[in-house]
């Protein structure tokens, strides 16, 4: 099979290559301008939106991996809704009808577990609940979500993850390995959350997966490690990959939310304080599928590149 993947050059796509790769596939990666040092075929096809030329990089491609996306920011701006939707919503969906018109049926597109919302309290979030989404990140792979499935002829399949991390990864989890290299003591120590994370080798093994499984198209699955964490878990793990003591002191979380709402730092906290838990059930059961990268493996792996390129 040969398999057109977008974001090839990114934090997912890297190891989705290596990936697939393995697996045998063939793979041309779509790039939004020249990037040297590849090792795959590949072709530029210019900014994510409605009017991006893909009938170049479908020549002979037999599926398409999505992974290209406007990324989720802290904070929203509106005027940014339209950047979200050219990009996220209208970009995917002008992909997919020109993988059709190619013969490539199979699309994996990588959307979001925040699709489903922003945190869960008595129970599980599941692929089959109603969405949630609240902000245009969510709202415009939703979009995209709803008009895959409009779509004749396609098999789209839907992969929501949560929190990923691995070698390279950015935002929180670079700020975690930054504060335990610093040895300043962080407010953790009151928070008992439950957070479902996926390593970036987890998902990718996912993504081959619903590349070829016959019960994969028109699904939606929610991915992760199958190991929920509580943020001092996760910045135990992060202190102990990188030989530093995890130095945590207790403020009450109401107290924390209380001082970051009006310094506009509430969708922060809500993020380290709260549980996100997912039923990958489904995922596993109906594709066969399992994490083989257990977090204690993944998160020191991601620790140790991190340490190694701090300068």
């Amino acid at each position: 099979m040969k398999v057109l993947v977008t974001g090839g050059t990114g934090f997912v796509g890297r190891p989705t290559l290596g990936f697939l790769a393995t697996a045998g596939h063939g793979m041309r990666v779509a790039l939004r301008s020249p990037h040297s040092g590849l090792t795959h075929e590949s072709v530029v096809v210019g900014e994510l939106g409605d009017s991006t030329n893909w009938r170049p990089a479908l020549d002979g491609i037999d599926a398409v991996v999505h992974l290209a996306a406007r990324v989720h920011v802290m904070r929203d701006i509106a005027e940014d809704a339209e950047a979200f939707h050219r990009a996220n919503t209208e970009g995917t969906l002008r992909l997919a009808h020109a993988a059709v018109e190619a013969g490539a049926r199979r699309f994996v597109f990588i959307s979001t577990v925040k699709v489903n919302g922003e945190a869960t309290t008595d129970r599980r979030f599941d692929s089959g609940d109603a969405p949630n989404a609240v902000d245009l990140y969510s709202r415009s792979k939703l979009e995209a979500e709803v008009g895959l499935r409009q779509i004749p002829g396609l098999e789209p399949v839907i992969i929501r993850p949560p929190l990923v991390y691995g070698p390279g990864a950015k935002g929180n989890l670079a700020r975690f390995c930054r504060l335990a290299m610093s040895g300043l003591p962080v407010p953790f120590k009151a928070i008992h959350n439950r957070r479902d994370l996926v390593g970036v080798a987890n998902l990718a093994s996912l993504i081959e997966r619903c590349l070829t499984h016959p019960a994969a198209p028109g699904r939606v699955f929610l991915v992760s490690d199958g190991e929920p964490l509580s943020t001092p878990q996760l910045y135990g793990m992060i202190c102990e990959s990188l030989g530093c003591p995890a130095r945590t002191f207790s403020i009450p979380v109401g107290v924390m939310r209380m001082l970051a709402r009006p310094i506009g730092m509430l969708g922060e906290v809500n993020r380290l304080t709260q549980s996100l838990e997912l039923d990958i059930t489904k995922t596993r059961e109906l594709l066969g599928w399992r994490p083989s990268v257990a977090p204690a493996v993944g998160i020191a792996e991601m620790a140790r590149v991190f340490r190694a390129g701090v300068r």
